[in-house]
């Protein structure tokens, strides 16, 4: 197949490509490299894109957000399936730059679907989140929830992704599967997450803030994990039979949570980390941040049921994998 994936210089869009060209698909990427995290980063994963693609991965550095630039990049250009993982990241960065937001993620999401409608293609899958649910207490969150009450614009842009989508699928009946993430980490990570700023500062020897005083918890779920159910989800389109599916609609829409479904105490992944690094870190007791929730913990039945998704790797694997890589990239 060939398959668009936005975010392409992201951590889940580069992991996804690798797995898409080791299969063999065509795939064609985008990305606008901005500078929310360092550039250098974006650019090593595209170098390891190309290496892995040859002639079955191009690129084209553009602002989804300008649909003008987006249609003249892909004129032309057949599409069989879309994975738009693009999008702007960060639950704290919302409440400093909002427009950015609002510009990457709803203006963005809306080109991807008329992009999507016009050129026909076969079905998108998109990047919701787990910050949907927003300050839900019932554990585990299913896609069923109410998700109506966010406290974080992000929340709020995804949670309207979502909303779009329906309409788009009940208009056009065009099919969309939305994949609401839960915490994930692994090789090739993005470093305003939590699990490289540890290990940075914990290699470094410097503090790390701890947020709610240590009393967090996260569904943790590792990036092989998270790209063996985009892949399963891109190959299944939902079917456009008025029958209820996962998250509600009736339409060929569906979301479903993509976790470990696993709520680890953030206690718990610092001495994992303080394991593979081989030293003690030094802890700055903070308290809860703005926009950040206490606990998430995905219920993956429905993904699991309909898709046969099975996440296999523990933090206790996992966590360990991602330092070694760490160290790797970075030469230490």
């Amino acid at each position: 197949m060939r398959i668009l994936v936005t975010g392409a210089a992201g951590f889940i869009g580069h992991a996804l490509c690798r797995a898409l060209l080791a299969r063999g698909d065509v795939v064609v990427g985008i990305d606008n490299l901005n500078d929310y995290y360092q550039v250098s980063l974006k650019h090593d994963r595209l170098e390891d894109l190309a290496r892995a693609g040859g002639n079955r991965f191009t690129f084209h550095q553009l602002d989804f957000a300008n649909y003008g630039a987006l249609g003249a990049a892909l004129q032309g250009q057949p599409i069989d399936r879309i994975a738009h993982l693009g999008a702007q990241a960060g639950v704290r960065y919302s409440l400093e730059n909002p427009q950015a937001y609002v510009q990457s993620n709803l203006a963005g999401h809306v080109n991807l679907l008329e992009l999507a409608r016009h050129r026909q293609a076969g079905h998108m899958v998109y990047a919701s989140s787990s910050s949907v649910y927003g300050g839900n207490t019932r554990l585990p969150f299913a896609v069923e929830d109410r998700t109506d009450h966010p406290v974080s614009l992000y929340a709020a842009t995804k949670r309207a992704d979502e909303l779009m989508s329906e309409t788009y699928a009940h208009l056009f009946r065009l099919p969309l599967t939305g994949l609401r993430f839960f915490t994930v980490y692994g090789p090739w990570g993005r470093p305003d997450m939590m699990m490289w700023n540890f290990t940075r500062r914990i290699l470094a020897g410097e503090p790390i803030p701890v947020f709610n005083h240590g009393d967090m918890y996260r569904d943790f779920t590792y990036i092989d994990d998270i790209i063996a159910g985009v892949v399963a989800c891109l190959d299944h389109p939902p079917a456009d039979d008025s029958a209820e599916k996962a998250g509600g609609s009736v339409k060929p829409h569906v979301l479903y949570n993509i976790g470990n479904s696993q709520s680890e105490p953030l206690m718990k992944v610092i001495g994992l980390l303080e394991e593979a690094c081989g030293r003690k870190a030094e802890m700055q007791m903070l308290p809860m941040q703005p926009g950040d929730v206490h606990k998430t913990y995905a219920d993956i039945s429905a993904i699991q049921r309909e898709l046969g998704y099975a996440p296999t790797t523990s933090i206790e694997t996992g966590v360990p994998a991602f330092v070694k890589w760490y160290r790797g990239y970075h030469g230490i």
